[in-house]
């Protein structure tokens, strides 16, 4: 499952993650991954509903903090992102997109 919690700012920030890292830290070099709860601990959805929001929240002025393998897939399939823009820390990739 894959949890996404929409942070509502005057520029919404999307945080999206795979439902199992959720309270990890990942740490390589100078670079950081922490899931804290409060940041990402948002509704548990599947796929399909994910890539939906992706698309939808796409066509606001937004931001999206995605981490994981299945939230990078969603964004991917949402085409939001491409491959070059994935980034990988101790092995979990990641994205940040500005819209």
């Amino acid at each position: 499952m894959i949890l996404i919690k929409i942070h509502k700012t005057y520029r919404d920030i999307i945080a999206i993650s795979d439902a199992e890292l959720l309270g990890k830290y990942f740490e390589e070099g100078n670079f950081q991954l922490n899931l804290k709860e409060s940041f990402y601990k948002g509704e548990n959805i599947d796929e399909k509903k994910a890539i939906q929001i992706i698309q939808n929240q796409s066509r606001e002025d937004a931001i999206f903090n995605i981490v994981g393998e299945k939230a990078v897939s969603c964004a991917l399939k949402a085409r939001i992102i491409n491959k070059q823009g994935i980034k990988k820390i101790q092995g979990i990739p990641y994205a940040l997109v500005l819209m």
